[in-house]
């Protein structure tokens, strides 16, 4: 058994397919399909559930992906002690649903940067359940969520939440609703309106606030990231929680703004999950810590 096969068996739980993690890990398709090969072959179990859309990690791999990960730690914290300035730092992979992203999550990253000038960080966006998933197969080490009250988090994994805010309307800065205190339903009933898909938390919000009566003109869009973009570009209204907005680029350039909803009080919470191990490095230790303090001081001025 070599240390390879282990880099490469991981990179592709990671990444989601042979050939990502190929490209990723910088070996041919061919080189890293014969490893993870080997691998299965000296372990005498399948590891992974190869299919057209991808390969992915099964009952088995799961079950042994975490003493492998114990094992790539070990030879990483050999490295660290040995003083080997040329051995590649673990990069944390942090999945996100794209919510808090200006507010607590840069902010927190950045922190750990300036502390440990080598630290890496990988940011992926993902909807909920992709999140989730992640977390609980060992593909990432932490991951942020959008929560609705009566929402309870996985209970394979440890959730933290970091922010409670609410869900408010996002909308050009030269909207005429910006001369309102607040948005009615009606009010967004008679907008064009970039509705999230179905597995965000906000698409689930939207449904249940419009009811059988949504928006006439409706567009579809893939995470927060895509629906800020879209509203900045005038295609219509969204709904976002408070805190993905707050300091946001398109916020503080004066692009677009918000609007509290009208006679709706749910609030919304920002979940961190993480696997439960006995072993957690380092470098996610410190950055799960800088995101419950950047999210404390956060949550501190938006009460102030």
């Amino acid at each position: 058994m070599r240390l390879e096969q282990l880099e490469y068996l991981t990179a592709v739980v990671q990444h989601g397919s042979l050939r990502r993690a190929s490209e990723h890990l910088h070996v041919s398709q061919p080189a890293l399909s014969e490893g993870v090969g080997k691998l299965e072959r000296e372990l005498g179990v399948t590891l992974l559930d190869r299919r057209r859309s991808g390969a992915r990690i099964n009952r088995a791999g799961r079950e042994l992906l975490t003493h492998m990960t114990e094992v790539l730690e070990a030879v990483d914290r050999l490295r660290t002690a040995a003083g080997d300035q040329n051995g590649v730092t673990r990069t944390v992979r942090v999945g996100t649903v794209n919510t808090a992203t200006s507010s607590v999550v840069a902010p927190a990253i950045l922190a750990v940067q300036r502390a440990r000038r080598n630290a890496s960080v990988e940011v992926v966006d993902l909807a909920h359940g992709g999140v989730v998933t992640g977390v609980c197969d060992g593909a990432l080490d932490l991951g942020l969520v959008n929560l609705l009250v009566g929402d309870e988090p996985p209970t394979d994994v440890d959730a933290t939440v970091l922010v409670h805010g609410e869900v408010v309307v996002m909308m050009p800065a030269d909207h005429p609703l910006t001369d309102h205190e607040s948005v009615t339903v009606e009010d967004l009933r008679s907008e064009r309106f970039v509705a999230m898909r179905q597995g965000y938390v906000m698409h689930r919000f939207a449904q249940r606030l419009f009811g059988d009566r949504p928006p006439t003109a409706t567009y579809l869009t893939d995470g927060s990231a895509r629906g800020k973009l879209l509203v900045a570009d005038r295609l219509g209204l969204t709904l976002l929680p408070d805190y993905s907005l707050v300091d946001d680029p398109l916020t503080t350039a004066g692009i677009v703004t918000h609007r509290r909803l009208a006679a709706e009080s749910t609030s919304v919470s920002l979940a961190l999950l993480q696997r439960r191990s006995r072993r957690v490095p380092d470098s996610v230790v410190e950055l799960r810590r800088a995101l419950i303090h950047r999210a404390r001081v956060y949550q501190a001025g938006s009460q102030a």
